[in-house]
């Protein structure tokens, strides 16, 4: 079937906005303000939600990041009257599966921001309601989002039991609550002892409140931290050079552990080099999973110029998705080759440094022979400008016709002014990545961005993706 004109621009749109979507939280970057960032996204998000409902609503289901869902759902729920019957069913069971997996605290702003703006249908009071229900702790979530679920509950008027709802009405009125959780928090108020039930941010204030010194309160709550608390504090009590919880680094989440690795000091690092070396790999291979070594021949072009530093939100982003990518890439190939700008080839080692010489590193890429090329970059090729884009287009069109060797470029960054991620050169697919845990799923949607695929198959991909999300196996 033939693609119209309109379909490809659709397609083109779409793809757009899940580069921005992916890519963009609406914070500083190296090359762009906050407020360019937070006016570009903006756009976008009303441009789709305006031409291409049905598919804005089905970019929840691919890797896009949480400040953009969140938006999302925010918008679909407050133009609720645009939609009909079906289309809004269908965006409640999409909705409903993405608010599952967001985080509680985003979650709770997100409802926060719908009664701001005085979002308050039946469909909205609806989904708050189930998602409370399905909430594995909801006393938990009471002590520690506790105004952020009294705002919930008022705005979805629900219903609760007696005892909820007296603590999060009265609290003070009650002399003794039956759940435990409500009855540490009550008796925190005046026995130490009582604090070291409740979650940490809330014992916090606690202790803060009666004068306890820190170490003895990290010390007692320490079996209650998360791993994201403990690593916080590990990081804490590094800075200020005093011993802190130990934190299993094998645990954590690819790029978060590789954002950990890069904010260490570099004498650190060579301390620590089998430790950390260790965690990644183990972190890799449990992303890559069963296509572990199935890639075949992978030779990487990793971006650890200057421009990876990020910004004060975003520090040293980029370059933790090209380290992060670097350890998956070499779980994910039979044979790897990682080819880094700067030319140093200890991933442990990397900082921010130097111009971005992409062209160059392609053509050491292309000159290893791999079955696939993949280039981590925001694509500010400046060493020389353009090189990269003449490289690629020469081996697409005289030396590579057939496509034997699978090129892909992602990108880290979105590009305010573009309403994109950079490209590299329009031969090329790219496709913006905020987790490098994403980057197999990335490298499959990035063939769309080709201009051989249309919209048709583009829609068929992202109705097999919508079906997987709402109905995991």
């Amino acid at each position: 079937m033939t693609e119209t004109l309109a379909d490809l621009i659709a397609c083109e749109d779409v793809l757009m906005f899940v580069n921005a979507a992916i890519t963009s939280t609406g914070q500083r970057e190296f090359r762009h303000h906050e407020g360019e960032q937070r006016l570009s996204l903006n756009f976008l998000h009303a441009y789709m939600l305006h031409n291409y409902r049905d598919l804005y609503a089905a970019s929840l289901a691919l890797d896009i990041n949480d400040h953009n869902a969140a938006i999302i759902v925010r918008n679909l729920l407050e133009h609720a009257a645009a939609a009909g019957a079906d289309q809004r069913r269908s965006e409640g069971r999409i909705i409903a599966r993405r608010l599952a997996l967001l985080p509680p605290q985003r979650v709770y702003g997100l409802f926060r921001d719908l009664r701001r703006a005085g979002v308050n249908n039946r469909r909205t009071r609806a989904i708050m309601r189930d998602w409370l229900a399905a909430r594995p702790d909801p006393a938990f979530d009471a002590v520690k989002y506790r105004g952020a679920v009294k705002a919930a509950v008022r705005h979805a008027h629900l219903d609760l039991d007696d005892e909820t709802g007296a603590f999060l009405f009265a609290p003070h009125t009650s002399r003794a609550f039956q759940t435990p959780i409500f009855e540490a928090w009550r008796r925190a108020h005046y026995e130490h002892g009582a604090l070291y039930d409740l979650p940490y941010t809330v014992a916090e204030g606690f202790a803060a409140k009666h004068g306890i010194p820190r170490a003895v309160f990290l010390e007692r709550i320490e079996p209650r931290l998360t791993r994201r608390e403990r690593l916080g504090l590990q990081e804490n009590a590094r800075r200020r050079g005093i011993e802190a919880v130990a934190a299993d680094l094998t645990t954590m989440p690819l790029t978060r552990l590789a954002t950990y690795v890069l904010a260490l000091p570099l004498d650190e690092r060579v301390k620590r080099r089998a430790e950390l070396t260790a965690a990644l790999r183990t972190s890799a291979r449990r992303v890559a999973s069963g296509l572990a070594g199935t890639w075949g021949k992978v030779a990487a072009v990793l971006d650890d110029s200057f421009s990876t530093t990020g910004s004060a939100q975003k520090k040293r982003r980029p370059l933790a998705v090209a380290l992060a990518g670097h350890f998956l890439l070499e779980a994910l190939a039979g044979e790897y080759v990682p080819l880094w700008t700067s030319g140093r080839s200890d991933p442990l080692l990397l900082y921010p440094y130097g111009p971005t010489p992409l062209g160059e590193r392609i053509l050491d890429g292309l000159d290893t022979g791999p079955d696939r090329l993949v280039i981590v970059s925001d694509g500010w090729d400046n060493a020389p400008p353009g090189l990269a884009a003449e490289v690629l287009r020469v081996w697409r069109t005289r030396l590579d016709p057939g496509r034997r060797v699978a090129v892909t470029h992602l990108n880290p960054v979105y590009d305010a002014d573009d309403f994109d991620v950079r490209r590299i050169a329009p031969t090329v697919p790219t496709a913006g990545i905020r987790d490098a845990e994403d980057l197999p799923a990335l490298v499959e949607l990035a063939r769309f961005a080709e201009g051989r695929v249309g919209l048709g198959e583009l829609r068929a991909h992202l109705d097999e993706r919508v079906a997987r999300f709402v109905e995991p196996s």
